[in-house]
């Protein structure tokens, strides 16, 4: 490793922790959805009440027919002989659409966040779901029942992040390739990029967005991303989170819950809400969901979860993620005057938290 790297990983495992990753597991046994939850969302998002007053747009208008096409590739990056599977969910028209992109969680694979892949290329988003290899369901798919928790602390490591982070500039280094030839040639609008991910996700993003590593300066940011949606984001424990993303330059959308906590590691409630407050170079929002857990923003529940699952969690999710992506990549005005005013609490419950500073 250079001394950079170096640098980067010492704070890495100092913000990790040795298992402070295992909450952010999207892996083994899985709870249903309670039926009755899954009508009420259902009833909610056909209702229309979404739509600000006032306002004709609605973030969550889709066609009911519609099923994203989807096509499972891999990227392959020859510097680093590795092979980074995706999923890309295409929209329904055949234009060049702007491009968001999605980093699992540890445990987790290009097939997650399925109702996020859904809806962004419902509106009109070609959305890319990036596999990580090293940290990705291979980890525990491959080991026996009682080694999937040694092998995924084994997983949660400094190289796995630094691999994480290059897989997104690999990536998208591959997307300006296929956008000249190929089944998707010119479907992408590569000046329209957004980043996005959950959990070991969200700290990829976070470094690849705008994060500064503090001791060398070091910033690990891709210029070609103009806005992020980070769910669960989390403060390193070496630095303060001023000197980590004060020099953040493009938007930023944080995702929280108030049951958003990690029972190993320092990834605390603490350490998510302290980002928001430190950045300033840019527009900034923040939700924090009344009663959320950890996998309120993946597709389903996961082991050791105490709280039932709140459908309204998902349209809150679906909602202010589309209406931020439709205001910072496309440059829609009603969207974000939707995000600026009075649309965001049409969509949530009374104990949810906003904060907006455009």
């Amino acid at each position: 490793m250079t001394s950079d790297e170096l640098e980067i990983g010492k704070r890495r495992q100092e913000y990790f922790g040795t298992n402070a990753l295992l909450p952010h597991l999207t892996f083994m046994t899985r709870r249903p959805v309670r039926l009755n939850n899954v009508l009420i969302f259902l009833l909610l998002a056909f209702a229309g009440v979404g739509r600000a007053r006032g306002s004709g747009y609605d973030p969550l208008t889709v066609d009911p027919k519609f099923h994203a096409q989807t096509l499972d590739l891999s990227v392959h990056e020859a510097a680093r002989n590795r092979d980074i599977p995706v999923r890309i969910y295409l929209p329904a028209d055949g234009k060049a659409e702007p491009v968001v992109l999605f980093s699992p969680g540890l445990g987790g694979s290009r097939s997650g966040g399925e109702y996020l892949g859904e809806q962004w290329a419902a509106r009109g988003y070609v959305a890319v779901f990036v596999q990580h290899p090293g940290s990705d369901d291979a980890v525990w798919k491959e080991a026996a029942p009682e080694e999937r928790m040694a092998a995924l602390r084994k997983a949660a490591s400094l190289e796995n992040f630094l691999l994480r982070v290059r897989d997104i500039p690999a990536v998208l280094d591959q997307l300006e390739a296929w956008n000249k030839s190929g089944p998707l040639a010119g479907r992408m609008d590569l000046a329209k990029i957004g980043m996005s991910g959950h959990s070991f996700g969200a700290v990829t993003t976070e470094a690849v967005s705008g994060e500064t590593f503090s001791v060398s300066g070091t910033k690990l940011t891709d210029a070609r991303i103009r806005a992020a949606v980070i769910m669960s984001p989390s403060t390193p424990v070496s630095t303060t989170a001023e000197q980590a993303f004060g020099a953040v330059k493009v938007p930023w959308l944080l995702m929280t819950g108030t049951k958003d906590t990690a029972p190993i590691g320092p990834a605390d409630l603490k350490s998510r809400l302290a980002v928001y407050p430190a950045l300033r170079g840019a527009p900034k929002y923040q939700v924090v969901l009344n009663s959320a857990e950890h996998s309120a923003f993946t597709d389903r529940a996961l082991p050791g979860d105490r709280e039932p699952r709140n459908p309204n969690h998902h349209r809150v999710i679906l909602a202010l993620s589309t209406a931020f992506w439709d205001a910072y990549l496309r440059g829609d005005k009603e969207a974000l005057a939707w995000l600026n005013g009075a649309g965001p609490r049409s969509v949530m419950e009374p104990a949810d938290d906003w904060k907006a500073a455009p």
